[in-house]
Order: C-alpha cells, then structure tokens, then sequence
C-alpha cells in the first residue's frame, strides 16, 4: 500500500450539466506541499472544495489517510476536523475576540477544556505573530492580519492536512508577505498542503510539485523548479507567459 496522504482517482463534478471536473488523478505524499495553479474557471477551487467535500463529486474517489471519504458511510465531520481549510475570505465570527475564534472549534468540539484552548489559541497567535491581538475584535485587523487568524484558527484543530483556496487573492498587495511568511513556515515544518493560488513565487519556491489546471483538466504537473523552468504543455506555456 503505496503511503499516500491523499488520493484523488477520476474525479468529475457536474454543475447541472455544466461539467468543471473532467477526470482528475492527482496523489498527494505525506508532508508534501502541492500548488494548484491555472486561469480562473479551470476548476482549482472547486478540486480542493471536493477534498473535503464541501462539494460532493459527482463521480470518482478520494482516499485521505486510506479512508475513502467519498463512502456513503464515512463520518465526514470526524474526516474534517484532520483537515484545516483557509478561504479567500477569512469568515473570522465578528463578536467574537480573536483568541475566541480560535478556541470555539475544539471547545465547542469537547476535544480540549476552555483552559487547554486558550493556551493554544496564544501558541498559536504567536506563530503567526499575532499574540498582541489576542483580545481584540476582527473589526481592528488588517485584511492580512486576519487571514492570518484564520490560519491559526485552522490549526487550533491540529489538522495534518491543510487545504488553502487562494489565501492572499482578497488582500492588499502589501499584506501579502506576512500569510505567505506563515504559510512558508507551515511548509518547513513539514505539514502536507494543497494550495490553490495566483502566487507564482510561493508556487516556484515553496512548493514540491506544481500542478496546472485548465478547463477542468489537469493539463500538466511536475517538481516545482522544473515546471516554471520547462514546462512542456502548450497551454501551459500561453498561461505561465501571461503571468510571469
């Protein structure tokens, strides 16, 4: 049994009979970070949304840690809580302060004490250089600031995989050194990481693999420093000279 994190067998999704996902195979390696790159509409967002089925694949399978999530029978709220998922919009509760968005999930979850929860949810607002906001509301954060609570807020649940659908696409250009600095550091320390994302750096230098998506084909995939430097698919080509 080959020791794979997550794998993804002919996977199709159907809007009606608009069809986004047309056959995907893609293996995931255990502490391997995956970029998913390609123009809008290729159906990036909608593969990553499929892994924790937030949308139900029409057809195909996906195995996360040798469970097959696509079972009827599988309790996929257990699945979820091993997979932390950071949106375009952060999606951070408004009344609560910012140490209490992190700590609902395992408190409201009974898999830590409100006592255990705080003291993670200021581990966690330190690694991604936030303690200092702990008390206060997301109303006083920057856009980046709060992408990044919202990254600590998916690891409160100690996921050991993390699904990222474009995380810096709705941020001020300025803002978007700081989530990828903590996503780069989340890499390093070895967590496994599928990321949907327009960052053409983070995707040549962070990543293992690159995979290229268009019209909801996965067109071409490769270790990431030989892609951006040879990439071998035509498509491919047009889109890397339109947005390198």
């Amino acid at each position: 049994m080959e020791n794979s994190k997550v794998k993804v067998t002919d996977l199709h999704k159907y809007y009606g009979k608009l069809e986004v996902l047309k056959g995907i195979d893609m293996t995931v390696q255990q502490g391997e970070v995956v970029s998913l790159i390609g123009p809008s509409g290729s159906g990036k967002s909608t593969f990553l949304r499929c892994i924790n089925l937030l949308e139900t694949p029409t057809k195909g399978s996906i195995v996360v840690d040798g469970k097959e999530i696509t079972d009827k029978k599988a309790d996929i709220n257990k699945l979820r809580q091993h997979i932390g998922m950071v949106f375009q919009h952060f999606n951070l509760f408004p009344h609560l302060t910012v140490e209490k968005n992190i700590m609902l999930a395992p408190v409201d979850l009974k898999l830590m004490s409100k006592e255990q929860a705080h003291v993670r949810a200021l581990e966690l607002l330190d690694r991604v250089g936030l303690k200092s906001k702990a008390t206060e509301y997301p109303v006083n954060l920057s856009g980046g600031q709060k992408q990044r609570v919202a990254i600590a807020r998916a690891l409160a649940m100690e996921p050991d995989l993390m699904l990222f659908d474009e995380p810096t696409s709705a941020l001020d250009p300025e803002m978007v050194g700081g989530v990828l600095q903590v996503m780069k550091e989340l890499a390093t320390g070895g967590m496994t990481m599928i990321v949907v994302t327009h960052e053409m750096g983070f995707a040549r230098d962070v990543s293992d693999r690159v995979v290229f998506m268009a019209d909801g084909y996965k067109v071409e995939e490769g270790p990431a420093k030989a892609f951006f430097a040879n990439p071998k698919e035509q498509r491919t080509k047009e889109f890397l000279n339109c947005v390198l």
